[in-house]
């Protein structure tokens, strides 16, 4: 994958470029599913929900935005991610954190500045992210209109109908090698959490014979949640080992897996 970088202008790259490369920032962020949102001019909103970033229905988009939609993304609900979301950052202040922490900077129109997707040491859930979005905003002079840990955000290599038809672009991508930034100051209310202790049992340990492959991986699903391994990761390592064997259906089992062991560790503790 190529990277974005200070020498190469953004106005270089193709509308379609601009796109790929805030896909793969989130994807390397360990961002691999998404929520597509589509304003059509009439105000009417189409959602595609869930959908992994290489499934996410881009030429319906960029149709769509021709006839004056505006094309919005997030990172899929319902998981914890390691980003937050801050909007209408100004492009000074967006590029010196940048210049710091790993943080992809989306430019969205001349008046409204740059949209800021700041890369975190852990994943956290919405609810963290709302609160760590609250901390920054009067930071970063933020619009404080935009807390919410499930805020959308606008998809770079896209028309912006709202500002006459700006395009989107993609300023800064961060590579993997930046500092990450830890989240923890605005997070004052919590405590230091231990690794989750995850009720999963029976933990299909058997005596004799071997277990069921979906058994096995359940049972390290439990185990990775258990050593407190970030529940993106314990995804993305639960469809590839699943993949072969399910198929398409390696993606909807793999999501289930994990919310069915997320819950009962809620439930355990």
């Amino acid at each position: 994958m190529s990277r974005l970088s200070a020498e190469r202008p953004h106005q270089a790259m193709t509308a379609a470029r601009h796109t790929a490369v805030m896909l793969e920032a989130w994807h390397d962020a360990g961002i691999v599913r998404a929520d597509l949102a589509v304003r059509t001019a009439k105000a009417t909103m189409l959602w595609f929900h869930d959908r992994s970033l290489d499934q996410l229905p881009l030429g319906l988009a960029r149709a769509r935005n021709v006839q004056q939609a505006d094309i919005y993304i997030r990172p899929a609900r319902g998981y914890p991610w390691p980003m937050v979301f801050l909007d209408d950052v100004a492009r000074p202040m967006a590029q010196r954190i940048a210049r710091h922490y790993a943080a992809l900077v989306v430019q969205t129109s001349t008046l409204g500045g740059c949209h800021l997707w700041l890369r975190l040491t852990r994943a956290l859930d919405e609810a963290q992210r709302c609160d760590v979005q609250r901390w920054l905003i009067p930071r970063v002079g933020a619009d404080p209109g935009s807390v919410s840990g499930e805020h959308l955000g606008r998809l770079a290599g896209m028309k912006n109908a709202k500002r006459g038809g700006e395009w989107v672009n993609v300023l800064r991508r961060p590579s993997p090698q930046e500092r990450v930034w830890d989240p923890t100051p605005a997070l004052p209310t919590m405590a230091p959490a231990p690794p989750p202790v995850v009720n999963c049992a029976p933990r299909a340990r058997l005596s004799t014979g071997d277990p069921s492959e979906s058994a096995r991986e359940w049972g390290w699903v439990c185990g990775a949640l258990e050593a407190g391994l970030a529940p993106t990761t314990v995804y993305q390592r639960l469809l590839e080992r699943a993949s072969p064997r399910r198929g398409a259906d390696a993606e909807r089992y793999a999501r289930y897996t994990l919310a069915r062991a997320i819950r009962q560790s809620a439930r355990g503790n």
